[in-house]
């Protein structure tokens, strides 16, 4: 009899481990931005995501009308923005998205407002914010598991996670949102690890 349990014991802790190695390892993996999507920047620009030469990015998705998760997550990576400037790399080597997953209601003008508030004042900058169709925001929304609702209220649910993508466009890091789980300490220390 203690034979089966140890292993019944041992069959529980290879799925718990398979279940980890798979969600924390394997899922992010095969995260990326998808080659056939097409978005718009806050400032009427084409931004083809099957296009875009090899650099280290960090994908956050956000709505303007968020009273804290996301605008919180955006202040954050303005300091880590601020960081990587000091540090030679911003623009050249490291870029921010921002993908709004209202595009309804986010407006170019809402998005240029809400990217002037974390000092990004025109395209080019190094930060794109982008909005693009509801089928290609799930796309891309959905290549990155991300998943979001709206109750009908305008306050969107979503997940709170940020993604750190390597220079060959995979996700290599999944990061909180908001001030206490977003660290730019953390955040810069792993982009530099991957420019390394």
């Amino acid at each position: 009899m203690k034979k089966w349990y140890t292993l019944a014991a041992s069959l529980v802790i290879i799925g718990i481990s398979v279940g980890i190695l798979y969600f924390a390892v394997y899922q992010p993996s095969t995260m990326r931005l998808p080659n056939d999507v097409t978005m718009e920047t806050a400032w009427g620009k084409s931004y083809e995501f099957g296009d875009l030469p090899p650099k280290v990015r960090l994908v956050e998705f956000i709505y303007t009308n968020c009273p804290d998760v996301c605008p919180n997550t955006t202040a954050q990576m303005a300091k880590l923005r601020d960081r990587l400037k000091q540090a030679g790399v911003f623009g050249s080597k490291v870029e921010f998205i921002t993908i709004t997953i209202d595009p309804a209601r986010d407006t170019n003008e809402k998005l240029q407002t809400y990217a002037n508030a974390f000092g990004v004042m025109s395209d080019g900058q190094g930060w794109v914010f982008l909005r693009g169709s509801e089928a290609d925001t799930k796309k891309v929304a959905d290549a990155f598991h991300f998943q979001y609702r709206d109750p009908g209220n305008g306050m969107i649910v979503h997940t709170t996670l940020a993604y750190l993508l390597g220079r060959n466009g995979r996700v290599v890091k999944q990061i909180g949102m908001g001030t206490s789980r977003f660290h730019v300490d953390e955040v810069y220390e792993a982009i530099m690890e991957e420019l390394s």
